[in-house]
């Protein structure tokens, strides 16, 4: 006979349809075909059922797999982006700094190389200062041994031939 349930359903609708009409809507079938029909159609539902519950199960299970590899993947790919937006910040603000940072040290190299021309116009100018003292103590000491060497009025080529006498600045 048939197989599953529907099938079954079938062969009953059929044996009903097929059956010969009476005044009233009644109509006759063997009922010891319809009943063993009807038989079949209860030891199969349990079978039926419970393989209907089984692929419900597995469904249910490949779903709820499926969910939670969904929601892994999902929270992976959260994870990454929140690694990546964090080493973009980090690389910002590293940025930010290295950039700070070379200000800060060019803005120091300019202090220094400031401070050093400073110290070196300074120190230059002292050097003339004291050159210039220097000098006007050679000056005045040359214009007192001139005098004193009685140079001052002879021209400049009879002054080299003349030597100094330490005798006559005693007297």
């Amino acid at each position: 006979m048939a197989n599953g349930v529907s099938e079954l359903l079938d062969v009953l609708y059929r044996m009903i349809d097929d059956a010969k009409g009476g005044l009233g809507g009644t109509c006759r079938i063997n009922r010891d075909d319809a009943l063993d029909i009807l038989d079949e159609i209860r030891n199969k539902f349990p079978a039926e059922l419970s393989e209907a519950k089984k692929l419900m199960t597995t469904r249910n299970e490949y779903l709820d797999g499926a969910k939670t590899d969904a929601e892994h993947i999902r929270q992976q790919a959260m994870d990454k982006a929140r690694q990546m937006v964090d080493e973009h910040e980090i690389v910002r603000q590293a940025r930010a700094e290295a950039a700070n940072v070379t200000a800060k040290a060019e803005k120091r190299a300019d202090d220094l190389k400031r401070a050093a021309n400073d110290y070196c116009e300074d120190a230059l100018r002292r050097t003339e200062e004291a050159v210039n003292v220097a000098l006007n103590e050679v000056r005045q000491s040359r214009a007192k041994f001139r005098a004193v060497a009685g140079m001052a009025a002879q021209p400049r080529s009879a002054q080299r031939n003349v030597a100094y006498d330490a005798a006559k600045e005693e007297d």
